[in-house]
């Protein structure tokens, strides 16, 4: 399905929120390793959020690239992982959702803070990207960033050899000048260079800040560029509750925040940590209100 076409047709696209707490709460794997070792139970959360509302998921296949693997020791066929990422989220969909390929970070920093030059981990997303790509993914979301150089080389991977959309996605430490990340980036400077690099989406996931301060970003990426935007923001702030991280948030609540940031000029919403398939219901009324 065209992420795009949905875009221009619909007032607000719903995708869908966070998948490894769920998978846990099914007894299955929080990562991507589940493809393999639990396919049914993928299929199961996805379809929770397609009948939640979703109109597009994001497969499972977060940080399955080849330096993240090999640095934190992931001795599975990463290309067997990927395509049974995007395999179970296209049979999940049926064709009634897009189903996004989903790219992570590598986990480690470029020259001069590290060891990685820009070409290399070009190479690692186009790998990943082109397993992605033949195995049907209807686009590719680039996700959780804090480097907005590494994300501009994931981007410059899908889209110098890819016609999918790619959609590109940095997490907020703090509100502060617009927005910025532990990197020091500021919200419009990203949004800006993600433009100029041919990103067809500008989106923010994750991070330390709330629904409504989210808003804040939403509002930064529409000064600095013309491309939609996607929010998909955590359930609330993280707390810990003996070893466990809880958010708190209710889906009525995580709503409310959201709406904030439809206001401020997103055109997608989903979720990512905590949320369930009941507060992506709640963006779908959302949804269905404008």
């Amino acid at each position: 399905m065209d992420i795009l076409k949905l875009i221009k047709e619909k007032p607000l696209v719903i995708f869908d929120g966070a998948t490894g707490t769920q998978l846990e709460l099914r007894g299955a794997p929080a990562g991507a390793l589940s493809n393999l070792a639990a396919p049914d139970v993928v299929k199961a959360v996805q379809r929770a959020y397609l009948e939640a509302g979703a109109d597009a998921i994001i497969a499972n296949t977060f940080c399955m690239n080849r330096i993240y693997a090999d640095t934190h020791k992931i001795g599975e066929d990463l290309a067997a992982v990927n395509r049974a990422g995007v395999k179970l989220g296209l049979e999940a969909a049926g064709g009634a959702a897009a189903v996004l390929g989903d790219i992570g970070p590598t986990g480690q920093m470029l020259k001069p803070l590290g060891e990685y030059t820009e070409e290399q981990f070009y190479e690692t997303f186009l790998e990943q990207a082109r397993v992605l790509a033949d195995a049907g993914a209807d686009g590719f979301i680039i996700e959780t960033m804090m480097d907005m150089n590494e994300a501009v080389c994931a981007l410059k991977a899908c889209r110098e050899n890819f016609k999918l959309p790619v959609i590109v996605s940095m997490t907020y430490a703090t509100e502060k000048d617009g927005g910025r990340t532990q990197m020091g980036h500021r919200a419009a400077d990203c949004a800006a260079a993600f433009e100029k690099a041919g990103a067809d989406v500008a989106a923010t996931n994750c991070g330390d800040l709330s629904p409504e301060q989210v808003a804040t970003i939403v509002r930064s990426y529409r000064g600095a560029s013309g491309l939609p935007v996607l929010a998909m923001p955590n359930a609330g702030k993280p707390r810990l509750s003996g070893d466990r991280t809880v958010y708190d948030m209710t889906p009525e609540q995580f709503a409310a925040g959201v709406k904030l940031c439809v206001e401020a000029g997103a055109r997608m919403a989903g979720g990512c940590c905590g949320t369930t398939p009941d507060h992506i219901r709640a963006l779908a009324r959302l949804a269905a209100g404008l």
